[in-house]
Formats: C-alpha cells, sequence, structure tokens
C-alpha cells in the first residue's frame, strides 16, 4: 500500500471510529487505531473499561465495525489486536 494512500485511510477509518467513541467514553472505554493492514483489514486496540468487557465482540460488528465500512468502502473488516 502507498504510503499516503494508507496515511489517508488512517485518517479516515480515525475519523469514522470518532463518532462510536462518545459511547465507548459513556461506558469508561475507548479504541485506538492500530493500523490498517495490505488486505485493508483495520486493526484496533479496546483501551479502558472495554478492555475487559464480554460485550466488545457484539460493540465491534454494530457499532465500529459497521460505522467505519459505511464511511470508508475499502475497509473489509475490522479486528481486534488485545
Amino acid at each position: 500500500m502507498i504510503a499516503t494512500v494508507k496515511v489517508n485511510l488512517l485518517e479516515r477509518v480515525d475519523a469514522a471510529l470518532e463518532c462510536v467513541r462518545p459511547h465507548l467514553k459513556a461506558d469508561g472505554g475507548d479504541v485506538e487505531l492500530v493500523d490498517i493492514t495490505e488486505d485493508f483489514v483495520a486493526r484496533i486496540k479496546w483501551l479502558g473499561a472495554c478492555r475487559n468487557c464480554n460485550m466488545t465482540q457484539m460493540t465491534m460488528k454494530a457499532g465500529l465495525e459497521e460505522a467505519v465500512k459505511n464511511q470508508v468502502k475499502e475497509i473489509v473488516r475490522i479486528e481486534a489486536v488485545n
């Protein structure tokens, strides 16, 4: 992936995550965008209360992945690294 394309994708994915962050922060959690792979998988890290929450899989699919894929069509999925 060309560096400028990757930077643009990182910025767009992070902006999409900003839509979800207020909901995570309301429960004491957050999410950090770690990387985007060559095959357009956004890799995130759960922070705060989200690290130990048993609802992260549902939050990932119903919240994060939907928000990101709606705004950044190139992303094929999101996966957590922690």
